[in-house]
């Protein structure tokens, strides 16, 4: 039984759009530089992608980030539901060439993920961090709370960069909403 040059193109074309759904994302721009003495320092959870590895975290989740010669060290930590705080310490390095925009975090070596800085107040106040896949991002502050306007540029920037706007969730903070 032969096919059909009309089935054999409409196999091939079926072919090609499917292929053209399964094609990988974007390449994911980061801000040019970063000083990571200055990124030191801690960092509040504005709102984030949920995940897997912070389910446990109903609240007040932060990130310290402190340089460690060639390194940085990460200690993250959240109140779970029944009030107590979970903790994870972590070390990130710098991506060869990323000028600290690009760092690869590891909280079980040598298991490492991509922690990217994708957009980054000038004054350090507010940043946007995602991975490639954008399965994971997190808006983060300075302060426990950051003014409306700026979360919603940077949901909009995540947006504009393919991560689902809608699917971001705000994390509590003691004494905010």
């Amino acid at each position: 039984m032969s096919m059909t040059r009309a089935s054999r193109a409409c196999v091939l074309f079926a072919a090609a759009l499917l292929s053209a759904c399964a094609s990988p994302p974007a390449p994911l721009p980061t801000v040019p530089r970063v000083d990571l003495a200055r990124y030191a320092g801690a960092w509040y959870e504005i709102a984030m992608l949920p995940n897997r590895f912070q389910s446990m975290c109903v609240a007040d989740t932060r990130a310290t980030y402190r340089i460690d010669g060639e390194a940085v060290s990460v200690l993250n930590q959240c109140r779970t539901a029944d009030g107590s705080i979970a903790q994870a310490e972590g070390i990130a390095k710098v991506v060869a060439g990323s000028q600290g925009a690009k760092l690869r975090v590891s909280f079980f070596r040598p298991f490492y993920g991509d922690y990217w800085i994708l957009d980054l107040d000038p004054d350090y106040r507010w940043a946007l961090v995602g991975e490639p896949g954008r399965d994971y991002a997190w808006i983060l502050a300075r302060d426990t709370r950051l003014d409306a306007a700026t979360l919603e540029q940077l949901l909009a920037r995540a947006a504009a960069l393919g991560f689902d706007r809608r699917a971001f969730v705000r994390t509590p903070q003691a004494g905010t909403n």
